[in-house]
């Protein structure tokens, strides 16, 4: 923010995204509120805030204090515009947040505007959000399109973005086998749940994918149900500006090569969010250092690194403006990481990333992932992945802007020197380091039982396909648990089933 100290020496001022000079004389030269305040009023308030010098003139980019005859006057003019409703939508001004200031003899004022609450956003002049809503970019004022201020309207509005029900849409617009992955994820996290037995839209229904509105008598399927297990092309049908991207790159600015691994929404699978977080899970975390440490006998391979990266991969998909023209945005990179969502921070990066506060976007996807253990309480996310990745040395900054498009930006990068790939214990040979992680624990044989119980039928591929592993670690852990007299195998691989052992 400003710091009044920089008027001592004007030659170091410029104005800037948050730094605004007006001359303010009027036209009898004994001041007034310049009519171009208003706009960037709004401008700031719509953006991160900041601070706007009344009695500063600028020439050919050089500053002089021009000082104002009556302070007490425009300040009394500024407050009564602000508190016309009819000229400003919402008074973000305090008392405290005007200051007169004396520099060489001379009277300025400084306004400081701070960022609107989502709550009060658009900020808008003349009782006409379309057309007098106006956003700070760069040093410049600039007029929010149409879209922009239906969006700001929208996140006033609603808390959650994702429980509204579809209108014309339902199960057949689902990709069941990714529904019934994720009924697997949760047998396996809570064992005798009485959610369980439900079928597929009661299911659904309890945690959030389908809901009847009491009011309306309206029910269907929630943005948040089509969401984490639709198909294309009905997501983009509900949600025309949705895409998600995975993108593994070379780091080589220079490289013909844009990118080593891609996932994007190509036809080949579901494209819905459930879905988009296994497959990029496991591009994520494939070679990460895995140090050999045992608990109570089980090698541990859940490093603060790993929950780090899983946090902040969830925590992308449940807070993005799935309405906003920017995409999902996950990079992986010699440098590190980075994860994009559209849409801008509903709370202030400092508040973020301190914790104890939170406004999802989409409490409801939010709630599926911790169904299944993914993601954290409200207000604890991000701290969480900020410890996790810093208490490893490596460096991590958030922030979010407005220009191509409206954004969130977390970037994860290396520590210089670190080591990342993976390694192998003193016990394992280099040929089987890719099973010595979860195939070998006994959570991940009981997360196989467990599956198996509830559908015998089940192939090592699906087991594969269920539990983000590889067949051949599973055909691993199935030899192991045949080996310790915990599984059998009835009748041939193909038509059989597979019967679990008290």
């Amino acid at each position: 923010m400003f710091n009044l100290q920089i008027l001592d020496d004007l030659s170091h001022l410029a104005e800037t995204g948050e730094l605004e000079c007006k001359l303010a004389q009027g036209q009898d030269g004994k001041g007034e509120i310049p009519r171009d305040f208003w706009p960037t009023y709004s401008a700031m308030a719509n953006a991160h805030g900041g601070v706007v010098l009344l009695g500063v003139r600028e020439k050919a980019g050089r500053f002089s204090i021009a000082g104002l005859e009556n302070p007490a006057k425009l300040r009394a003019d500024l407050f009564n515009t602000l508190n016309n409703r009819a000229k400003v939508s919402v008074n973000l001004l305090s008392d405290a947040d005007v200051e007169e200031v004396r520099i060489e003899g001379k009277s300025i004022l400084v306004v400081r505007i701070p960022a609107a609450t989502r709550q009060q956003r658009p900020v808008f002049l003349n009782g006409q959000p379309l057309g007098q809503t106006w956003r700070r970019l760069n040093d410049g004022d600039r007029q929010c399109d149409e879209a922009t201020v239906k969006r700001l309207l929208a996140e006033q509005l609603e808390d959650s973005r994702d429980t509204r029900i579809l209108d014309k849409f339902g199960l057949d617009d689902l990709d069941l086998d990714s529904l019934h992955a994720y009924r697997n994820a949760f047998a396996v996290h809570r064992p005798g749940h009485p959610w369980i037995a439900l079928d597929d839209q009661a299911f659904l229904q309890r945690a959030g994918g389908w809901r009847e509105d009491r009011t309306s008598g309206q029910s269907g399927l929630t943005a948040a149900g089509l969401l984490m297990f639709g198909r294309w092309p009905a997501i983009p049908e509900a949600f025309p500006l949705y895409f998600v991207d995975y993108q593994e790159q070379t780091g080589d600015p220079d490289s013909p090569t844009r990118w080593l691994d891609r996932v994007v929404p190509d036809g080949s699978w579901s494209g819905n969010l459930y879905d988009f977080f296994r497959r990029v899970i496991r591009k994520l975390t494939a070679d990460l250092k895995v140090p050999f440490a045992l608990r109570d006998g089980v090698r541990i391979d859940d490093t603060p690194t790993h929950q780090a990266l899983r946090e902040a991969l969830v925590n992308c998909l449940i807070h993005a403006d799935y309405s906003d023209r920017a995409s999902v945005l996950v990079v992986k990179s010699p440098g590190g990481f980075s994860f994009r969502n559209p849409g801008t921070m509903r709370l202030p990066v400092a508040q973020a990333l301190h914790g104890g506060a939170s406004d999802c976007r989409n409490r409801t996807l939010h709630q599926m992932f911790l169904l299944i253990n993914l993601g954290e309480r409200a207000g604890s996310g991000v701290p969480k992945i900020r410890s996790g990745w810093e208490q490893e040395g490596h460096g991590l900054r958030l922030f979010d802007s407005f220009e191509p498009f409206d954004q969130t930006v977390l970037e994860m990068s290396w520590a210089p020197g670190s080591a990342k790939l993976t390694e192998t214990s003193e016990e394992t040979s280099e040929e089987t380091s890719e099973e010595t992680s979860e195939e070998t624990s006994e959570e991940t044989a009981s997360r196989v039982l467990a599956l198996l119980k509830q559908t015998p039928s089940l192939t090592a591929r699906q087991l594969a396909a269920q539990l983000d592993l590889s067949q051949r670690a599973i055909e691993l852990q199935l030899a192991k648990l045949k080996a310790g007299d915990r599984l059998r195998r009835v009748g041939p691989n193909k038509g059989g089933y597979w019967e679990v052992l008290n």
